[in-house]
């Protein structure tokens, strides 16, 4: 072994320890610049020497930004639900049942439910080597690339003494050559009220709850994306042939001086009163718990037990979830305020005396339309019941009318614009009242120029919602055109900016002329027109020009477009406004139309061919050569093996990668001889 070898796997094994100290145990050791100094270190050290590439390196926890094709994989145990009861009673059930059918001693482990996504880990050697979603129980989706990122998910596991220490419940300390642990993907609930923000800001449908969120994020095609995302993680149960203990709880213990996280609340009950008491602590403890939780899962400890108890065909005789009551609370409604979405859709939402629930402290609730309003038959100053459930989006769901103020003022829905004043007007069919004065009401004048430059929309970096709201208010923006027109000057005297940030805002609104003619579409913000209805649109009539003199009558001619979006569109270029704002953005520089060679007629050039993308392009972006790809037969994956047919190499291709298609012997094509090759096949 030589010494470089030595000092990356050193490196790699001293930032393993620091991050199950910072993430598991939640005692880091050192400081977060010295951790970030030692991973640059490591990550230098891995470039210079590609040979000695680890996709369980530390360095690979934020994922690749490279899109992947999920695969099923079949469970080599199925993955069963567990039966559920929702009282007290049908839990002595169950203890009874398991009583009678053991007729022996035996002890009950509870542990706490969480409320997440479930995952199966496989470990072989010490290293995760796949992990698998539930999906039907019998087979379910790779989703490794994503794990890596969770760092609470060890990639390899530790074998330091000092960890594995022996008792008489798990005498084997040597982890298993091949096993499998199961647990739950979950967000905390910090991380998704933040999320749940950012998507409100950029008024996309918000998560209803964190387990959506956590199921949603590990299915994200872009691990990048899923690391930005914060997931945390708990395992629960073992698997395997040669597992460390005989009992449930002693496999915990192993695993958690693995270094797995495993929750400090898994108790061993020896009677069904230690197990009421257990449920009885956590059904109101849990309220303080970072990450939700719905339940209490009790099992058999005793190994052997559970095998003699067998299953049924659904679910393990010798366990069961007991299901929390949704949770609410008794509060009192102060006020009702209204907000204006970029769109002018008008929210209505309930300012409530704070009270606490599901771990966090509610002061607002949303009430989402005057039909609701009107349903609840809302007085000001009424007793509402509030409740979360396994919904984080808090909502009133009752009104204690008995004990209502007989003076108290009924809510009445307002009718202009509580910003610019106009009147409101609420669509035949809609639920939603809505600000017509699009052009001159601040909120969504602010708000489109917010979506504009998001991530999904323009991608233009270093424009939040704060330098927004500074630009509008300084009179620097009023609409989206004018962010083309900042200048280095104006941007460095705002209010925490200086030179280089606006350096940067500028350098990536000239690059956003670029983005192709999709997401400009998706960009501008049009009521109904989301990134698919985007795509659909663009890829039918090709541009600008022909979307904006297109009837309602063409427009529903055209694949999943209704009658609500075609009306919106249409009524939007008739607005002179918005014919001067597209112009303005056309003379900027702006794709106003598809990319002449993503106008070609398909063929089968790549057909049967499977393509993995890699580096940086010049003459398109990534997805529009994922787009090329699929319009010309072929299809797109994420790593390459013996079956990738070439890779689509352009600059800053990782070495890693590079060594892999050489070991291989898998062709690579530059960006001018994938496009020859198209063309070729269109003459």
């Amino acid at each position: 072994m030589t010494n470089i070898e030595q000092q990356i796997l050193a490196l790699r094994e001293q930032l393993n320890n620091y991050n199950y100290h910072y993430y598991v145990l939640s005692q880091p050791l050192i400081s977060d610049f010295e951790f970030d100094k030692l991973l640059a270190e490591l990550q230098q050290l891995e470039k210079e020497n590609p040979q000695f590439f680890d996709p369980n390196s530390p360095t690979q926890r934020v994922g690749s930004d490279i899109n992947q094709n999920f695969t099923q994989v079949k469970h080599q145990y199925p993955m069963l639900s567990l039966g559920n009861t929702y009282n007290e009673a049908e839990v002595a059930d169950f203890y009874n049942r398991v009583a009678k059918a053991l007729n022996a001693p035996f002890e009950i482990v509870c542990e706490l439910k969480y409320d997440g996504t479930s995952i199966s880990l496989i470990y072989e050697n010490g290293e995760l080597v796949r992990a698998v979603t539930r999906g039907d129980g019998e087979k379910g989706d790779d989703v490794t690339a994503n794990v890596r990122t969770i760092r609470t998910i060890p990639l390899t596991l530790n074998t330091s003494t000092h960890r594995l220490t022996e008792s008489p419940n798990h005498p084997c300390i040597e982890i298993p050559d091949k096993f499998e642990i199961r647990g739950e993907i979950l967000m905390p609930w910090k991380v998704f009220e933040d999320l749940n923000k950012e998507r409100e800001a950029q008024e996309e449908p918000l998560f209803a709850n964190p387990r959506n969120a956590a199921s949603g994020t590990i299915k994200l095609q872009n691990p990048s994306e899923v690391a930005k995302r914060k997931l945390d993680a708990y395992l629960y149960y073992m698997l395997g042939e040669n597992l460390p203990a005989n009992t449930h709880s002693g496999c915990l213990q192993a695993a958690s001086a693995y270094g797995f996280k495993i929750s400090d609340a898994v108790k061993v009950c020896k009677t069904l009163q230690e197990v009421m008491d257990y449920i009885k602590y956590w059904d109101t403890e849990r309220k303080n718990l970072p990450v939700a939780t719905d339940g209490i899962v009790l099992k058999v400890n005793d190994l052997t037990q559970q095998k003699n108890l067998g299953y049924t065909a659904k679910s393990p005789r010798w366990a069961i979830a007991y299901k929390f009551q949704a949770e609410k609370a008794l509060t009192t409604l102060l006020s009702v305020s209204y907000q204006v979405g970029r769109t002018g859709a008008i929210t209505p939402v309930a300012n409530l005396v704070p009270v606490q629930l599901s771990g966090t402290v509610v002061k607002r609730a949303s009430l989402h339309n005057a039909d609701i309003i009107e349903g609840l038959d809302l007085h000001i100053g009424d007793k509402v019941y509030v409740e979360k459930g396994g919904e984080i989006i808090p909502k009133i769901t009752g009104v204690e009318a008995s004990i209502r103020d007989l003076f108290a003022e009924k809510v009445q829905f307002i009718t202009h614009c509580p910003e610019c004043g106009t009147a409101l007007v609420r669509d035949e069919g809609e639920a939603a009242h809505y600000c017509p004065n699009e052009a001159h009401c601040p909120p969504q004048i602010k708000g489109k120029m917010v979506h504009f430059v998001s991530r999904k929309a323009m991608n233009i970096d270093g424009l939040g919602e704060e330098t927004i709201d500074l630009l509008y208010r300084n009179g620097l923006a009023r609409n989206i055109a004018d962010l083309y027109s900042l200048k280095l000057i104006d941007l460095s005297l705002l209010e925490r900016m200086g030179e280089k940030s606006g350096r940067r805002i500028l350098k990536s609104l000239e690059s956003s002329k670029q983005v192709p003619f999709a997401r400009v579409l998706f960009a501008l913000g049009i009521r109904y027109v989301g990134e698919t209805v985007a795509k659909r649109l663009s890829a039918k009539l090709k541009s600008m020009e022909a979307l904006m003199q297109a009837s309602v009558e063409e427009l529903m001619s055209i694949d999943e477009i209704g009658e609500s979006i075609a009306q919106s569109l249409v009524a939007y270029f008739a607005q002179e406004e918005n014919k001067k704002l597209i112009a303005d953005l056309q003379e900027i520089g702006l794709q106003m139309a598809v990319d002449e060679q993503m106008q070609v007629a398909g063929s089968e050039a790549l057909k049967g061919k499977t393509i993995v993308i890699s580096g940086t392009f010049t003459q398109h972006s990534r997805d529009e050569l994922k787009a090329l790809i699929e319009l010309h037969g072929g299809k797109n994956t994420g790593s390459i093996s013996k079956n990738t047919s070439f890779i689509l190499a352009g600059e800053n291709m990782g070495p890693a990668k590079a060594e892999k298609a050489a070991q291989l012997g898998v062709p690579m094509l530059s960006e001018q001889e994938f496009l020859s090759l198209i063309e070729q096949n269109n003459v």
